[in-house]
């Protein structure tokens, strides 16, 4: 497996990881022993990089990554987030606190969850914009030093705030969405991430699966699948969108590997500081998401997919307008 090192002397880490967030929710119907199959064949292909959080489940995910993790916790670099406020009653209800004192509690609900000594990368899930981010990050910092966390991250946040939870604390990684249809943190974070030596994970990098080529119609949704929300997947959006990506599956072939390997590949090619994070719950879609480790772009393949899929070129919003207010800070 290659590996990638996250920051300028951060740690080293597989050159793909997997998100596990679908294994508990969003993305229509799963099963743990499905998941937890995954997560095997996760560590056999060397993908050690494991991103989860708290509020995914709701307060479930971790517990199924910590089942996955018992006998193998020397192998994994574990991740997680916290700062989504979620209510078991209410899936849907979302607040977000990061105040000093939710930082500690969510570290030690997390490491009961994972059934763990120490989170290796500790995420702030969103900003919390009613807590300066010096408190937030000085909290997190007083984990490290406990021995509970060895490095801090930050997730969705604008480079100025960035900036100013670097000067409180190394900033190992800072987490955004990030694919050939989602370019925004070209306008700063990734040139901000560069300049002050900290990683970038993309999380999907294959736009939530619809760079695959896999998903042809809404209809190809279950009833409860999250996407169906989504801007990006609805109506002239979609054709929109899917026309763009037989582009991508027209270069892939050429190329002789999959759209979704094309896509990921893009990704990688970004920069060496890059380690994006495919989410699956299918060992088939992880072991096709890891054969992109083995497709190498060059300028004129780079040219090709900036032409047919240039940035500003997706139709519809990432995310719901009350997501999009949560986003960012």
């Amino acid at each position: 497996m290659q590996t990638r090192t996250l920051g300028a002397r951060g740690p080293k880490v597989s050159a793909l990881g997997l998100g596990c967030m679908g294994m508990s929710e969003f993305y229509g119907a799963h099963t743990d022993a499905e998941s937890l199959a995954t997560l095997q064949r996760a560590l056999e292909l060397g993908v050690t990089f494991l991103d989860t959080a708290d509020a995914y489940g709701p307060y479930t995910n971790e517990e199924l990554v910590g089942r996955a993790l018992r006998g193998h916790r020397d192998a994994v670099f574990l991740a997680t987030k916290f700062g989504f406020v979620r209510d078991n009653k209410d899936p849907a209800a979302r607040a977000i606190d990061g105040s000093p004192q939710h930082v500690r509690a969510a570290c030690e609900a997390s490491l009961r969850r994972l059934q763990v000594a120490h989170i290796d990368l500790y995420y702030l899930h969103r900003v919390d914009r009613s807590v300066p981010i010096e408190d937030t990050v000085g909290a997190m910092a007083q984990l490290v030093r406990a021995g509970k966390v060895r490095y801090l991250g930050l997730s969705e946040v604008t480079p100025q705030t960035l900036e100013r939870a670097h000067r409180v604390h190394p900033i190992t990684a800072l987490q955004s969405e990030y694919s050939l249809w989602t370019r925004d943190p070209e306008q700063g974070e990734l040139q901000a991430c560069e300049r002050l030596g900290i990683g970038f994970v993309p999380y999907s990098p294959l736009g939530r699966g619809f760079l695959s080529g896999a998903i042809q119609s809404p209809d190809d949704f279950a009833a409860d699948d999250y996407r169906r929300n989504l801007p990006r997947f609805q109506g002239e959006n979609f054709a929109r969108n899917l026309a763009l990506v037989e582009k991508v599956r027209v270069l892939a072939r050429a190329k002789g590997c999959s759209a979704a390997q094309l896509a990921l590949a893009w990704v990688l090619a970004q920069g060496e500081h890059i380690v994006p994070i495919p989410g699956t719950r299918r060992s088939r879609n992880l072991e096709e998401n890891v054969g992109a480790l083995a497709v190498q772009l060059d300028a004129a393949d780079l040219a090709a997919l900036e032409a047919v899929f240039p940035a500003g070129a997706t139709a519809g919003a990432r995310y719901t307008e009350a997501m999009m207010r949560l986003s960012g800070g």
